[in-house]
């Protein structure tokens, strides 16, 4: 495979303000690309300490710019980023659902509403801060490998990315771990050198996620059900909640019961004392399935998974297409399996593709 870096062109850095895009930049101007910054403003209201952090961002991404000696644009998608990544969040729980916000946020702002102002700007390339690395095969197809870091390997984020994507894309902080970029950036004088990893919902950051839902979706009281059919309880509503919670079901804290799932329809939580069976499954149903290769593989596929994103890569057999999803079976019984989650496919190193975590019902 060859490596992407080997040919130059004019590239848009995605600078977020912090230190992986910071080096992002700096690493592909050192490489001999023609570099651009560019801000994306999509969250302008405030944290939970008051704080708007898209104006301390777009400040350090400015100055960050300045100091490699490159200009910097800044784009405005808060629109766009409201519809298609907050508004798809609340949505979802509100179907009963635990959707990721960044999987979204990549899919629909990064790789769509700003590779496509990239390109109608003239540029070659974009360039994110991704821990991840892109190789092009002789048959010219683009594959998504892990980072280096395993530790902070962001492939499982990507699932959604097409070939007529990947050909426009750039990561070059994918082949170094984290303590090598930080480095970097300290050699370099840049003001993110030192600035802490972000935290919480893509371009939102850290919020309490429970508190922002409940000032978005309305409380409906329901009963709190074990899985034998006894009431032990009352919940404020199922939409609050996800699949093998413990804390905040408003029940005992000197009792161990986890969230199994939700009946959305008749507005019950049903939960289980202790690590039951019940918390694991066997199977489950990928739906919005996405191959990276842009082709369908043969079946039945040998590979591993992640149900979320810090799960170590378990193995698993995809055995058959049900209508537009594939049924995925765990070699090991899988903790938590939650509806609205991504599950992504590896082959090794490789990133497959992915899809959403679905029941078999809905598949029916």
């Amino acid at each position: 495979m060859a490596n992407l870096s080997q040919k130059k062109g004019r590239v848009l850095v995605a600078m977020s303000g912090g230190v992986d895009s910071s080096v992002t930049a700096l690493l592909l101007k050192k490489q001999g690309f023609r570099v651009w910054g560019a801000f994306m403003k999509n969250w302008s209201d405030n944290d939970e300490d008051g704080v708007c952090t898209a104006v301390n961002d777009q400040r350090d991404a400015r100055m960050t710019a300045s100091k490699l000696g490159i200009p910097c644009y800044t784009f405005n998608f808060e629109n766009e980023y409201r519809e298609s990544v907050v508004n798809y969040m609340i949505n979802g729980y509100k179907t009963g659902l635990t959707p990721n916000p960044d999987v979204m946020c990549n899919k629909e702002i990064k790789f769509k509403m700003f590779l496509n102002k990239a390109l109608a700007l003239g540029f070659d390339y974009i360039a994110t801060g991704h821990y991840v690395r892109i190789k092009k095969s002789r048959d010219n197809i683009f594959h998504l490998l892990k980072s280096i870091d395993d530790n902070k390997d962001q492939s499982y984020f990507l699932w959604t990315l097409q070939q007529a994507q990947l050909k426009h894309c750039l990561f070059p902080i994918g082949d170094y771990i984290k303590s090598q970029v930080r480095s970097m950036a300290q050699k370099a004088n840049l003001v993110t050198a030192d600035k802490p990893d972000s935290q919480g919902i893509c371009f939102i950051g850290k919020i309490n996620v429970d508190n922002f839902l409940k000032s978005q979706i309305p409380a409906r009281e329901g009963d709190i059900v074990t899985t034998d059919g006894e009431v032990i309880g009352k919940h404020q509503g199922v939409s609050f909640y996800t699949i093998g919670q413990r804390r905040g079901i408003l029940i005992s804290d000197s009792l161990p019961y986890y969230v199994v799932s939700k009946n959305i329809k008749e507005n019950k939580l049903i939960v289980c004392l202790g690590a039951q069976d019940a918390l694991y499954e066997q199977k489950c149903y990928a739906s919005s399935v996405n191959w990276i290769s842009g082709k369908e593989p043969g079946l039945p596929l040998d590979c591993q998974v992640k149900i979320r994103y810090r799960q170590i890569c378990q193995n698993a057999r995809i055995t058959q297409k049900i209508q537009s999803g594939y049924e995925v079976n765990f070699i090991e019984p899988q903790k938590a399996v939650t509806p609205g989650q991504s599950i992504v496919f590896y082959d090794k190193d490789e990133m497959l593709g992915g899809g959403i975590i679905s029941t078999f019902t809905s598949a029916a």
